[in-house]
């Protein structure tokens, strides 16, 4: 039978022990000089005679008792353990994110980029056992995280993405298609091992496709297994890409050749055909992630593998024994006097014992 603390750290709150001894000593000291000085050495210690000085060392005995048992409970001790085995089910799933300059778009506020951005991660918070990688991408691709678990990480990845993560601008979801097939394959689960896994990829983008190729990529992947769902961002009407400087002011809009405002516009054709062919569903972005339970409600449609399998050791609490003597011991250092058992009393000029 083992026995640890959970939490050593809480015994760095130890200090408070003998800073409690410390102001003890200070306050008895100052006390006596103080009463010196007003009253006199004389009358002085006939007014702290009822006092007892073996009874304040003991209550100060049971408040420093009294620290180091909450302390203890802190710690959290534990003794005994159980194994239990955990398992990891889910999908792996790999997340393309469109960062093109037409992402900086603002037909929706506060831009195609940063909706994206909120209802992916909304999306995350709800996905539990899932490998989930990143891909960003543009005129080119590269993978931004491979297949985790790690949710923290995948929203610090998401947070960082901007129109400079990748190096080409421009929109080619075939590339795209294509690095997330390479995210599968450098981190996901052994094609040997007798696990079947289920992939999908979620392509976010406002669907301006500028590259020919992407529908054929789709069909190959649904074929290998892979399903290919599509959430576009961005709305019909378009808007123009703002220019910003470094302080986040407009400082314009871009432009073609012929100096013309650019206005880009969304286009779902494309991502719902890709959808179609990847066997996936397409969906468009909206504030209050209603869409992204609908994907979640997809995913969760699709047969999960199991991904881990290990063992776990549990610990049983004995910190509850120690909490009850550390209230115990505070509650009896309150409830115990500082006067003597036979304390005296003045009649007169004379010193009689108290009956």
């Amino acid at each position: 039978m083992s026995f640890r603390f959970a939490e050593p750290s809480a015994f760095a709150w130890l200090w408070l022990v003998p800073l409690m001894i410390a102001m003890f000593i200070a306050f008895e000291a100052g006390s006596r000089r103080r009463l010196a000085r007003s009253l006199g050495p004389r009358v002085a210690p006939f007014l702290t005679a009822s006092v007892s000085p073996g009874r304040r060392r003991f209550k100060l005995l049971l408040r420093c008792l009294a620290a180091v048992f909450f302390v203890l409970a802190l710690a959290r001790p534990q003794m005994g353990q159980s194994e239990q085995k955990v398992k990891s089910e889910g999908i792996e799933l790999v997340i393309a994110f469109d960062v093109s300059t037409s992402m900086l778009a603002e037909d929706i506020r506060p831009s195609r980029l940063e909706l994206a951005k909120v209802e992916v991660m909304r999306l995350l918070e709800m996905l539990s056992g899932d490998k989930v990688g990143l891909v960003a991408f543009a005129g080119s691709a590269v993978a931004v995280s491979p297949l985790t678990n790690d949710k923290s990480a995948l929203r610090m990845f998401i947070d960082g993405l901007s129109t400079i993560s990748v190096e080409t601008q421009g929109t080619d979801l075939r590339k795209a298609l294509r690095e997330a097939r390479g995210a599968f394959e450098r981190g996901g689960v052994d094609p040997a091992e007798d696990v079947r896994v289920t992939r999908a990829v979620l392509l976010v983008s406002d669907g301006e496709d500028h590259e020919p190729g992407a529908m054929e990529e789709a069909r190959q992947m649904a074929g290998d297994g892979i399903r290919v769902f599509s959430l576009l961002v961005g709305t019909e009407h378009g808007a123009p890409i703002p220019i910003r400087d470094d302080r986040g002011y407009i400082q314009g809009y871009k432009k073609d050749r012929g100096q013309k405002e650019i206005v880009t516009r969304t286009k779902g054709t494309v991502l719902r055909e890709l959808a179609e062919a990847g066997k996936g569903g397409f969906f468009q972005a909206s504030f209050g992630g209603k869409e992204m339970r609908m994907i979640k409600d997809d995913l969760d449609k699709l047969e999960k593998a199991e991904f881990d399998s290990q063992l776990q050791m549990n610990y049983d609490e004995r910190y509850q024994g120690f909490l009850l003597a550390g209230f115990l011991l505070a509650l009896a250092e309150l409830l115990l006097g500082e006067r003597k058992g036979d304390g005296r009393l003045w009649r007169g000029r004379f010193e009689v014992k108290e009956s």
